[in-house]
C-alpha cells in the first residue's frame, strides 16, 4: 500500500517494491514503475497501484454431475499481475490521493473473475460424468482440465493476468450421498470383519478342542500309567510276600530241624541215662534219688527213716560185702 504525505499543496507518494505504480496527469500516463517515490500536485493527478506479488485465491463451489448429484470442489488458484498497464486499463486500481488506499476492490474483482472461470470449467467437466465416474477419476483429472482452461489462457493474458498455479484439494459429493456411497463398502468391510471374527472364534474353538483332547489324552495316559504302576506294585507286593513266606518257611524248617536235633539229642541222652539206671540196683537208685532230692531241698527239718528202708539198705550192704570177699 502506498504512503501519501501532504506538504501544503504538494504531496509526496512512496510505494513498496511489491507494487507497481502508474501516475497519470490530465489523462496521460506520465510515470510507471515499481516502488516509485515522487512529489505530485493532486490537482489533475490520478495514481493507480497494482500488486505484483503472487496472490492465493482459495475457492469452494458446488456443481452437479451428469446424474444430478451435488459435487463440492475445493482448491486454490495462485495468480499474479503479468502486465500492470494492461490490467490497469481493464480494472480500476486507483488510490485515494490523501490516504493511499484503493478506491475500489480490484483484487476482489479479479478473484470473482478467476473463481467464475474455474467454476465454469469444473461444471463442464462434472456434467459429463456421473458421480461414480467423478470419484473414480479423482482430483487429478479435474485439476488438469482446469489448468488447461486457466493457465496461459489468451483471455487472461490480454487482461494482463497470469495464473501461476492451480491445486484441487478435494472433490466430494454431499454428506448424504457420501454416506450412501460408503454404505456398500462399509457393509462389505463389515462382512469381512464378521467373517474374520467368525474364523478367529472358530480357530479359538478348534484350539480349545485340541487342548481339551490333549488334556484328555494326558489324563488317559496318566491313568494307564497309574494302572501299570498299581499292577507293578501289586506284583512286587505278591513277589515280596512270596519271598517273605519262602524265607519264613526256610527259617521255620531250619528251626524245626534244630528243635528236632536238640530233642533227638535230649532223647538219646535220656535213653542213655535210662539205660544206665536200668542196670543199677534199687538201693543205688534210691540213693541217687535221695541225693537228687536232697539237692532240691533248702533245709531239712525232719527225717523219718522206716524199718523197711533200713532193712533194704542193710540187705544190699551185706550182699555187696559178700561179693567183695
Amino acid at each position: 500500500m502506498a504512503e501519501v504525505r501532504s506538504f501544503g499543496p504538494i504531496r509526496r507518494l512512496r510505494s513498496d517494491a511489491s507494487f507497481h505504480v502508474l501516475r497519470y496527469s490530465k489523462g496521460r500516463r506520465i510515470q510507471s514503475g515499481r516502488g516509485l517515490t515522487f512529489w505530485f500536485n493532486p490537482d489533475g493527478a490520478s495514481i493507480a497501484e497494482l500488486p505484483m506479488d503472487d496472490r492465493d485465491l482459495p475457492f469452494l463451489f458446488n456443481s452437479r454431475s451428469r446424474d444430478f448429484q451435488e459435487i463440492t470442489v475445493q482448491g486454490l488458484i495462485v495468480w499474479r499481475v503479468a502486465d500492470p498497464e494492461k490490467l490497469a486499463d481493464r480494472i480500476n486500481f486507483s488510490i485515494d490521493l490523501r490516504q493511499g488506499l484503493p478506491l475500489g476492490a480490484p483484487v476482489d474483482q479479479i478473484a470473482t473473475l478467476l473463481t467464475g472461470l474455474g467454476q465454469q470449467l469444473a461444471a463442464q467437466y462434472l456434467t459429463a460424468l456421473d458421480v461414480n465416474g467423478v470419484l473414480a477419476e479423482g482430483v487429478a483429472a479435474l485439476q488438469a482440465r482446469m489448468e488447461a482452461g486457466l493457465v496461459g489462457v489468451d483471455r487472461l493474458t490480454a487482461m494482463g493476468l497470469e495464473v501461476v498455479n492451480l491445486r484441487i484439494s478435494d472433490v466430494s459429493p454431499s454428506m448424504e450421498l457420501k454416506r450412501a456411497l460408503q454404505t456398500p463398502t462399509f457393509e462389505r468391510l463389515q462382512q469381512q470383519a464378521d467373517q474374520a471374527t467368525f474364523e478367529r472364534r472358530a480357530l479359538a474353538v478348534e484350539k480349545e478342542r485340541a487342548i481339551a483332547e490333549n488334556e484328555l489324552a494326558n489324563q488317559i495316559e496318566l491313568a494307564r500309567r497309574q494302572k501299570e504302576l498299581i499292577e507293578t506294585q501289586d506284583a512286587n507286593g505278591r513277589n515280596q510276600a512270596t519271598a517273605d513266606a519262602a524265607a519264613h518257611k526256610i527259617a521255620a524248617d531250619a528251626e524245626a530241624g534244630r528243635i528236632r536235633t536238640v530233642e533227638q539229642a535230649r532223647a538219646d541222652m535220656e535213653g542213655a541215662r535210662v539205660a544206665i539206671y536200668s542196670d543199677l540196683s534199687p538201693a543205688v537208685l534210691l540213693g541217687l534219688a535221695a541225693r537228687e532230692f536232697a539237692g532240691k531241698l533248702q533245709t531239712i527239718e525232719h527225717l523219718n527213716i522206716t524199718p523197711d528202708v533200713i532193712s533194704t539198705l542193710l540187705t544190699d550192704f551185706v550182699g555187696r560185702s559178700r561179693v567183695q570177699s
